[in-house]
């Protein structure tokens, strides 16, 4: 996906005179034009190896970030270079989260920014899904980014920086037959967004989430009839109002402003960047 030039953004200079006819102290002098957005910064991302966590991944170390890629799927080490560090792990497990805060500092001095993007779906009525079913789902979509977003934030604090960004969904809000498991960890993940950004911001730390749409990954190869999950969110995205599924990389934007300080005054908002079916579904 194209992306604009430097400088080729909307600034708020253009209204100017109206914040100073309203008063000097309504007005705070900020060269929108001047940020870069994150070049320099290190950041956590996980689910890294394919989909939207590659496309972020992708995406920051354009823009000049450094990444800690991590993923359980071990296709994350072809990932490797000068500005990313894999991380073969269970986001969920006991101590990945250290490993993977310990690894940004140790290889790149310092910790700015954590995408919690990882995330499971299991296609199953409640009456026909086990307990490990759904333990399995909330560990990875809910836990895995409680725990990373705690140790990153230890991290954090003491710079008194930074921005999380979870990857949440439109399934955050509505429900959906056969996959309980899956909404209740999204609608889970958006609450633990806005507490979260409550008990960060006073450190100068953001947390903000983006509700995504159908997007075109791999994530319900294993549920889908025919094995082919792209082909199946491909077809259910001609439902929103915007008539397609997203590619990654239209999600990976989002996810570069909440992490930039072009959203410097955005704190516990859940973005919908669904192509309107949040619209539609809440009609």
């Amino acid at each position: 996906m194209a992306r604009l030039k430097p400088g080729r953004y909307i600034c708020f200079h253009a209204f100017e005179p109206i914040f100073r006819w309203l008063g000097e102290s309504t007005f705070k002098e900020t060269n929108m034009q001047d940020i870069n957005e994150v070049e320099g910064k290190v950041a956590i991302v996980t689910g890294a190896a394919s989909g939207i966590g590659r496309a972020i991944t992708d995406l920051l170390v354009a823009c000049g970030a450094y990444v800690v890629a991590e993923d359980i799927d071990p296709a994350v080490e072809a990932l490797a270079g000068p500005r990313v560090a894999p991380l073969v792990a269970d986001i969920s497990a006991d101590g990945s989260a250290e490993k993977a805060v310990a690894l940004a500092v140790d290889r790149f001095s310092r910790l700015d920014l954590l995408v919690n993007n990882a995330g499971i779906i299991i296609n199953k009525c409640v009456v026909d899904m086990s307990r490990d079913d759904w333990e399995r789902i909330m560990n990875v979509n809910v836990t895995g980014a409680f725990l990373h977003s705690r140790e990153a934030m230890k991290a954090m604090i003491p710079q008194r920086s930074g921005a999380i960004v979870n990857v949440a969904s439109y399934a955050s809000y509505f429900a959906f037959r056969t996959i309980a498991a899956y909404t209740a960890s999204k609608g889970a993940l958006a609450q633990l967004t806005r507490t979260l950004a409550l008990e960060a911001i006073e450190y100068g730390i953001r947390v903000n989430a983006v509700g995504s749409g159908d997007v075109l990954t791999n994530i319900l190869n294993k549920v889908a009839p025919d094995g082919n999950g792209v082909a199946a969110l491909a077809t259910h995205g001609e439902g929103a109002p915007i008539g397609r599924a997203a590619n990654p990389e239209e999600i990976a934007e989002v996810v570069l402003f909440l992490a930039s300080e072009r959203a410097s005054f955005m704190v516990g908002s859940v973005v919908m960047a669904d192509g309107g079916m949040s619209v539609r579904v809440g009609a």
